[in-house]
């Protein structure tokens, strides 16, 4: 508790809670973006399954250090890049968002309806093992941010927790923003394809500084914002449900 009561160590819990919601808005856009499969009334219940199941894997991971600490060692030279558990869990990620991304992004503008297709909606646990599977790699790149900002384990346990609390209050507002507006919609998936290219690169070690990254997001969201305030009340576009809002796996 003595850290707390120091300058620095305030300072240290304000900087990298304020981190770790930065590192967080994409994980939060994700969330939302999956759980908008599920009927309205599994929606929330999902979202804060995810952000919760989030905040439980960041704490358990920064327990555990020594493992951390340890996944930066190399397993193996590909190309001459060495390779290690951390890379390969950011390459996994990384290919998996860009994956993931595409795919939705064409069922959202093309979908199946041409065919006559009808596709049942994914269960409540299909949903929140995808959630969970992002939480991981997300989950590794702000525990690898909270060791590196500061020293003592209470105020990175501190930060994680206040984080993901201020995330469940805004994860509703942010979810419904998305859903009701199908342009926000394509353009966080787009959001999902940067992030899985950045996670890509510095698996690779090839690093992409974060900051150009919330840039372009922060500045592409500045320009819709502007375009939704010029169209007014104009009926926005539709774009196509890949699921059947009546089918549904149990």
């Amino acid at each position: 508790m003595d850290a707390f009561l120091t300058s620095e160590g305030l300072l240290a819990l304000v900087t990298l809670t304020f981190l770790e919601i930065v590192l967080g808005v994409d994980n939060v856009i994700f969330i939302s973006i999956l759980s908008a499969k599920l009927p309205a009334a599994q929606q929330h219940k999902a979202r804060r399954t995810g952000l919760i199941a989030a905040m439980l894997m960041r704490i358990g991971l920064l327990m555990s250090l020594a493992w951390i600490i340890r996944l930066t060692a190399p397993l193996f030279t590909v190309f001459g890049y060495e390779i290690s558990g951390r890379d390969l869990i950011l390459i996994l990620g990384g290919l998996f968002l860009i994956g993931k991304a595409t795919l939705e992004i064409h069922e959202r503008l093309e979908g199946d309806h041409a065919k006559g297709e009808t596709r049942v909606a994914p269960s409540f646990a299909a949903v929140i093992t995808q959630i969970m599977l992002l939480d991981i790699v997300f989950s590794l790149d702000s525990v690898i941010t909270a060791v590196g900002m500061a020293d003592d384990i209470s105020i990175m346990v501190a930060a994680v927790v206040l984080s993901v609390l201020i995330m469940m209050f805004s994860a509703e507002p942010i979810s419904e923003f998305v859903s009701r507006h199908p342009t926000i919609k394509v353009l966080a998936l787009s959001f999902l394809l940067l992030i899985g290219i950045s996670l890509l690169g510095d698996g690779l070690d090839m690093h992409v500084p974060k900051g150009y990254i919330y840039f372009a997001m922060g500045f592409s969201i500045f320009v819709e914002m502007i375009n939704l305030r010029v169209r007014g009340s104009s009926e926005p576009v539709q774009l196509k449900q890949p699921f059947d809002a009546g089918a549904h796996q149990g």
